[in-house]
């Protein structure tokens, strides 16, 4: 289902929607891709077409119940980028935990933001109270925009990841979601911002 219209700083025009089963090969294109480039992120090697249907599958069938939410950045007919947030359970039912990435080549356009405040929105409208996400305390690009669009450092986990040869700080960030925040993203025209390379 498409969500909405937007024009990335380029001018290209980028489309959010729902994902779907026939975005196998561009999931699995953007996964290996951050692989390739060694991205901060917390991938480690490339995935096959079979782990990527297995992970797709679970990804659309957890949508379904309700379990997540997920949006896909489209441009040019290719999906360039993902944001899901995990919705907690029982007690951590008013929460929900984010990810994102965005392909190299098409961030720093303001897409990655996009799918945030899209996420935020469907988030709120599902009456979540808290998104949380974790960063390599390293990516300060990332960390940037994150406390742009109102994430706040809430913890440091030392050494929490180990990645080519060196410990790096993994850093947990919170926003607090209020249902009286004004929807502030356009239904089309241009919009800025980006977010990273898990962006």
């Amino acid at each position: 289902m498409e969500l909405r219209r937007f024009r990335a700083r380029d001018g290209r025009e980028v489309i959010l929607r729902s994902p779907r089963w026939s975005d196998l090969d561009d999931m699995l294109e953007l996964v290996n891709s951050l692989v390739e480039e060694g991205a901060e992120v917390n991938l480690c090697e490339p995935y096959n077409r079979e782990d990527e249907a297995d992970w797709l599958a679970e990804l659309l069938a957890s949508v379904e119940k309700g379990d997540r939410i997920s949006v896909v950045a489209e441009v040019e007919g290719h999906v360039i980028g993902h944001v899901e947030v995990r919705i907690g359970r029982c007690y951590e039912g008013h929460t929900g935990v984010l990810g994102i990435a965005v392909k190299r080549g098409y961030r720093d356009l303001g897409i990655g933001t996009e799918l945030m405040k899209e996420a935020e929105q469907q988030a709120r409208g599902r009456g979540l109270k808290l998104i949380t996400l974790e960063v390599f305390a390293t990516n300060s690009r990332a960390i940037h925009v994150y406390e742009k669009l109102g994430y706040r450092v809430i913890g440091r986990v030392p050494k929490g990841i180990y990645k080519d040869g060196r410990y790096i700080d993994r850093i947990l960030m919170a926003k607090e979601l209020h249902s009286d925040e004004a929807c502030d993203h356009p239904s089309s025209g241009d919009a800025g911002m980006k977010v990273s390379s898990e962006s």
